[in-house]
């Protein structure tokens, strides 16, 4: 009987976990608990970096905007400063420059958006080709003109 005893107090203390391994299996859940929780904390980070792009993007948009509806040329060259709302404005301005086309002029436009949430302002510069009659220097616009006319009439064999 005694050996009955004995097999039966080593299944007994068998049965149970020893503290080591409720320890190990601890640590294993709060190394999965802080892995999910950091996971968690990026997730919302890049939310909200997405959320501040876009909102930065639309009042670009919406900038530029101001700035293509803009005919005199000078005016455009100076700039301007744009209320956007709850505290937030946007100042920019644009450096033109000549093409070889008639009308067509190549457009530096740099914007700045200060927001009193953000530690440093929004900076975006972005260079395009405008089409504006209204911007044309008459005596280059002439000088442009006669070029093309004679570049087709070299194409033409006519000159």
């Amino acid at each position: 009987m005694s050996a009955k005893r004995e097999s039966r107090g080593a299944a007994a203390r068998r049965a149970g976990f020893t503290l080591i391994e409720v320890l190990v299996a601890l640590a294993i859940f709060a190394m999965a608990a802080v892995v999910l929780g950091a996971t968690y904390v990026n997730a919302l980070n890049a939310y909200e970096a997405a959320t501040r792009h876009n909102e930065s993007e639309s009042d670009l948009r919406f900038v530029r905007a101001i700035l293509l509806a803009e005919a005199d040329r000078s005016t455009v060259e100076e700039g301007g400063d744009v209320d956007l709302g709850n505290s937030r404005r946007a100042r920019w301005q644009a450096e033109i420059a000549s093409t070889d086309t008639v009308d067509l002029f190549s457009v530096t436009w740099t914007c700045e958006i200060t927001d009193p949430a953000r530690k440093a302002p929004y900076r975006a510069t972005k260079t395009f080709l405008l089409l504006r009659p209204t911007w044309s220097d008459s005596v280059e616009r002439s000088t442009l003109l006669e070029a093309v006319k004679e570049r087709i009439q070299e194409i033409q064999g006519t000159r």
